[in-house]
């Protein structure tokens, strides 16, 4: 069970209704049903312990190297100002959210972004916020788990933070096959706690 206080804050990972609705163009199968209500639950522990909880959205522009019809490997999703870009209709939102890819960035991560014409990593505010909330620990949960949220947590754990990810509040893209146990590994090599 994760507990949290002051300087434990949850990082809501993408549950946007791209990813998370059945209609949306990238959903992640479970995403409604069971990534959605587990999120939830973290929330409103964390809210009632007095912790933050912050958000991240995907942001893109129509029309961005990160979409498949412009050299990416993604179908367009969570285009700036859709309905696939909202959060999932039955999110807790209780806290701000870091847009991310809002000029045609790549990446995943919450806390970095590349620019997508000179590869440079262009850090988000998600760091700093996090640091002027006073929190030193982050818990990591949302979509999907082989992609934004391994990102999010990785850089999570290179920020300094202490860091885990609920399994049981995300689930993976799983492209390939076992993609999701991949990532918990990765994770738990670079001393993430993944459970």
């Amino acid at each position: 069970m994760t507990e949290y206080d002051r300087e434990t804050a949850l990082v809501v990972v993408d549950v946007q209704n791209d990813f998370a609705d059945p209609g949306g163009s990238l959903y992640v199968k479970g995403g409604d049903t069971r990534v959605v209500p587990a999120v939830n639950r973290e929330v409103r522990k964390a809210a009632a312990a007095g912790a933050g909880v912050f958000y991240t959205q995907d942001w893109h522009p129509e029309r961005t190297p990160h979409f498949a019809v412009d050299g990416g490997i993604w179908p367009v999703h969570c285009v700036a100002g859709t309905r696939g870009a909202e959060f999932h209709t039955d999110l807790l939102v209780d806290g701000p959210s870091v847009r991310k890819g809002a000029n045609g960035e790549d990446g995943y991560s919450g806390f970095t972004m590349r620019d997508p014409v000179s590869g440079k990593t262009i850090p988000t505010p998600l760091a700093s916020m996090l640091r002027e909330a006073g929190c030193s620990r982050v818990v990591v949960v949302g979509l999907a788990l082989d992609y934004c949220v391994k990102d999010t947590a990785l850089d999570a754990a290179a920020n300094g933070f202490e860091t885990t990810v609920l399994l049981n509040a995300t689930l993976a893209v799983d492209l390939e096959p076992g993609d999701g146990e991949k990532a918990a590994s990765e994770l738990r090599q670079a001393g993430v706690a993944v459970w």
